[in-house]
């Protein structure tokens, strides 16, 4: 692994099997962008110079060993579109134009694809049945979290690679957690209104209009109603916001920042 300042490019996500799956997270360290996009910003949605975002993808590539032409981008809406992608969508919307439109999901039984979502305090959800050899990436912000965007994914997964929900393994990357995720009365109401049953995971702050939401632990509950096993749901447990310095984050830096970038592979089988 590359380091900048003793900081590394990525950190690792717990999915098992890591013979046969990359599953990583980058930190905002050993790119080549400027500020406010310093350094590893992976992202072409931000006004960075297109040249600087490719370099940090080259770096990437490099450091992980998946090529750049195996990597499917996704261009990202806050909604709930999850998409199955195939051989002929490798490079797309890194190294070619895309023509999977707008979605926040992304799920392949393709072995060497690496799938990659855009994240700067959202939830990425890393998911893998290693019996059907299916993978699923999705960026399960609050928007999308209300949508359920991750049980859809699950469901997409059952019907269209015939997965079991018991074989399938879960992993949530670094986002913004409970102690940093305060809102104001129109999303608390969207929450109580879409998960009443979960009013555990949302914390009153003092006498104020404003509460605090746990997305983990909702998204944990979307996952389990799907059937997934509690203990093959794992979390990385670090929270963007408290380390901005580590990654990026849109309300760490107040909306100036550049974006992280979330890949999943499977191994091609020797």
């Amino acid at each position: 692994m590359r380091f900048h300042a003793n900081n590394p490019m990525w950190v690792s996500v717990p999915l098992e099997n890591k013979k046969r799956i990359k599953a990583v997270f980058t930190t905002r360290h050993g790119g080549v962008s400027a500020p406010p996009y310093e350094t590893l910003n992976m992202s072409f949605q931000k006004a960075d110079i297109t040249e600087h975002v490719l370099e940090n993808y080259r770096r990437i590539s490099e450091d992980l060993n998946i090529p750049m032409e195996q990597m499917v981008l996704s261009s990202q809406v806050h909604g709930s579109t999850v998409r199955v992608v195939e051989q002929r969508h490798c490079g797309m919307g890194l190294l070619k134009k895309s023509d999977i439109g707008d979605t926040d999901g992304l799920i392949t039984a393709v072995q060497g694809i690496a799938l990659v979502t855009f994240h700067a305090d959202c939830t990425p959800v890393y998911l893998y049945d290693p019996v059907k050899n299916v993978i699923g990436l999705v960026h399960s912000g609050w928007r999308s979290t209300l949508l359920n965007i991750t049980g859809k994914a699950v469901r997409i997964m059952k019907e269209s690679f015939g997965c079991k929900p018991e074989n399938i393994l879960a992993a949530l990357g670094p986002h913004i957690r409970k102690c940093c995720f305060e809102v104001r009365r129109d999303v608390y109401e969207q929450f109580t209104q879409t998960f009443p049953n979960m009013q555990h995971e949302i914390e009153p702050q003092g006498e104020g209009d404003k509460w605090k939401i746990n997305l983990s632990g909702i998204i944990r509950k979307t996952l389990s109603d799907e059937g997934l096993a509690e203990n093959n749901i794992q979390d990385i447990c670090r929270c963007t916001v408290c380390e901005k310095e580590l990654f990026f984050s849109h309300r760490g830096s107040k909306g100036r920042s550049g974006i992280g970038a979330a890949l999943l592979m499977m191994e091609a089988r020797q």
